[in-house]
């Protein structure tokens, strides 16, 4: 177990350090830190596809083609104040295109049980290795991942048995990892 423990302790502070020596990424960060929206993270492809880019060792990083803000308020009773945030953020931040969501709701458009947490929302998330989040909280960079780094870091792309296959499926195909990345593996639950 401090094997494992270890070993995502090492990979949180490589990812760390290559947040660092993003500006932009960090400029983002700081942005969503501003913010101060209780546990606010911004995650999937923000952090994944940076991921990707060194495990293929790219010399230009993936454009930013969205930044998903995700925070946790229960006090929230619809995705109204999200979509303020998100407009108000567009409006300010125009260099990347910002989705914001409260995840505290977002069970009832997935049909599962209340969340109990940002992390345990990403836990729902189609792809294991999008189920990773990063903030910056007083200088410091802090990283949430559903289900760890290890899988991310070893290139792969696994469906997550929460979600159907067929989602996990047309995802893949539809936003082209594989043709864009062609060293991820992807990886099916046993059985599948």
């Amino acid at each position: 177990m401090n094997q494992v423990m270890n070993r995502e302790a090492e990979l949180a502070d490589r990812l760390s350090q290559w947040l660092r020596q993003d500006a932009q990424r960090m400029s983002v960060l700081a942005v969503v830190e501003s913010l101060n929206l209780p546990q606010g993270y911004i995650g999937a492809g923000f952090v994944r596809n940076l991921v990707w880019d060194h495990l293929h060792d790219f010399t230009q990083q993936t454009p930013l083609n969205d930044v998903d803000v995700v925070y946790f308020d229960r006090s929230e009773q619809t995705q109204e104040n999200a979509w303020q945030i998100e407009a108000q953020l567009n409006r300010d931040y125009p260099f990347v295109v910002w989705q914001v969501r409260n995840q505290a709701l977002m069970h009832t458009r997935n049909g599962d049980q209340p969340y109990t947490s940002t992390l345990d929302a990403i836990r729902h998330w189609v792809e294991c290795e999008t189920a990773v989040a990063a903030r910056c909280v007083a200088g410091d960079l802090e990283i949430i991942a559903g289900f760890g780094l290890a899988s991310l870091f070893a290139g792969h792309l696994t469906h997550n048995t929460r979600r159907p296959l067929a989602t996990f499926q047309t995802r893949v195909e539809e936003k082209q990892w594989l043709k864009h990345w062609p060293q991820l593996k992807v990886v099916l639950p046993q059985g599948r």
